[in-house]
Parts: structure tokens; sequence; C-alpha cells
């Protein structure tokens, strides 16, 4: 389920046609689903008009042709709620929500506010544990407790490290509690996740048809074949956790699917010799038939 990036144009403003491609391509893919926006979409760069603005735009592109979860973490709980309902109105099936930095330690407030977030938008939720910065690195004992008690949430996004032993330890706790639990962190740890017991995925957008492939060898009892795969693209994961939002777009730029790589979100720039080494790992993976330009 990739995080679909926003695109701007050369001069910062939200690139709607780049957006979509983009789209069409993670649809062509074979994509379980989509979600937007989260981290890789530069959500907290983006003013609440923006978010609702292409919240309403993904639910017109994507026209039902497969699953959207909507991004809904933001600073404050009236922000989630108003991002949370634009998203239902786009036809949306779940949020996604940052455990909030203003509850942590308190399970009590944090469960009335999903409760409150579901029983507002009919969404089903997605608690997305991350941690610090992004989020509070929540113990999953508490994670447990809120999926008893609050009936809205039904996933879990657990991104602390290490994220396998974790997801491992969340279904021990949570029991039926949760629906699923999937994995994070661009897909660096896929196969650990997958091995203990996660449904999928939520990496960047740029090989979404790799991590089709990739999940899809493993469901079908192809294991052999999904570890090969993963070490073929770990190159390029190990690079994006560095470059991020920037190595994301560089990769749909070389692709043909945005005309600009421009980047809100602060981080490093890649050199002359970051670009080489990206231009060998792609070339490697266009050798071996794994992706087409």
């Amino acid at each position: 389920m990739p995080i679909l990036p926003t695109i701007f144009t050369s001069s910062g403003a939200i690139d709607e046609a780049g957006t979509r491609r983009v789209l069409e391509y993670v649809i062509a893919s074979g994509a379980s689903a989509v979600v937007f926006p989260g981290l890789a979409s530069e959500y907290d760069t983006l003013t609440l008009e923006e978010r609702l603005q292409m919240t309403a735009r993904l639910g017109e592109w994507i026209g039902g042709r497969l699953p959207f979860v909507v991004g809904a973490s933001a600073t404050t709980p009236e922000e989630a709620l108003a991002c949370a309902q634009a998203g239902a109105a786009a036809g949306a099936v779940s949020a996604m929500v940052l455990t909030p930095k203003a509850y942590a330690g308190d399970t009590v407030a944090m469960a009335r506010f999903y409760r409150e977030l579901h029983a507002a938008s009919g969404l089903a939720i997605m608690v997305q544990n991350a941690p610090a910065p992004m989020g509070i690195g929540m113990p999953l004992p508490a994670v447990a407790e809120l999926a008893r008690t609050v009936e809205g949430i039904r996933y879990v996004k657990e991104e602390a490290a290490p994220s396998g032993q974790r997801i491992t330890q969340l279904g021990e706790l949570a029991g039926g509690a949760l629906d699923a639990v999937f994995g994070g962190a661009g897909a660096r740890y896929v196969i650990d996740e997958l091995a203990r017991g996660s449904q999928g995925t939520m990496p960047a957008s740029e090989i979404t048809e790799l991590h089709v492939r990739m999940h899809r060898d493993w469901v079908e009892g192809r294991e052999q074949a999904a570890r090969d795969l993963f070490e073929q693209t770990l190159p390029l994961l190990s690079m994006q956790a560095n470059f991020r939002w920037r190595l994301t777009k560089a990769v749909l730029q070389r692709r043909g699917l945005i005309e600009s790589t421009y980047t809100r979100a602060a981080g490093p720039e890649l050199d002359r010799f970051d670009l080489q080494e990206l231009d060998a790992l792609l070339a490697r993976l266009r050798a071996r038939e794994l992706i087409a330009f």
C-alpha cells in the first residue's frame, strides 16, 4: 500500500497532473491500496486547504478502482477530524492517524481522541505508531489497550524499531482486537515483517511494481523469490533512507512520471556522486528487467 507523494512544480506549487501520473502508475502496478497523505507525501508541509483539496482530487481520480487510505495526522484534533471527514467524503475506507504527541502518556485521552475521530468520520482507524520525532513511539501494551477499548481501531502501522519484533509482540498483545498490522520504514525490513505476521507494507512509491511482486511472491509461497527481489532492491531502499522524498522524486523523474523533483521538506540534497550512484542502481534493476523506463 504505497504512500503517494505530493508532486510540486519547480516553483513549489502542487502539480496535480504529475501527482495523478504517479497515482496511475501505482494503480497499474497492482497496488492493493493507496495512502495519501503520509510522511512520504510531505504532509506536514501542506496547508490544511491543500490537504483537503488533494484528498478530494484523489477520490475523484481513484474512482473506486482500489481502496484509498486517507492520512489524517495533524497538529490539532480539529484538523485531524477535518482530514478524516474529507477522506470519507472522497471514498476512503480508512484513516491513518499518528498517535498525537499532546496525549503522550495519557491513554484515556488518546482513546477518546480516536473514538471521536471514528464516530465523526465513520472510517476504520489505522493507528500509526512511529518513533520520535515523527511520533511518540507508544509502548505496545498501550497500543494493544487502545485496540481493545476503541472499537473503530482496526489496524496499526508499526514503525518503531525493531519493527519485526514489535509486530510479533503487538499481535500477541492485541489478539483478535486488530484486523491487521502493517509495516513501514520504506519496506527496508519487509521480509522480516511479513514473516512475523504483517499483512503488508506501506513504502514510498518509486518501485511499486517490485514491492507488489515481492509481496505476491511471499503470500503465494515463493519465499526464495521474494527474498531474492528484496535483496536486489535493498541498495536503492538504503539510499532512500538517507534522501527520502528527494530520492523518490529523482527516481520518478527518471522514469518519466514527473517533471520537477521540487521538495518542500527539509533534508539532504543528492550531489552529483549520489546521482551517479542512483543511476547505477537503476541501471542494474533495468538490466535484470525488473523495472522499465
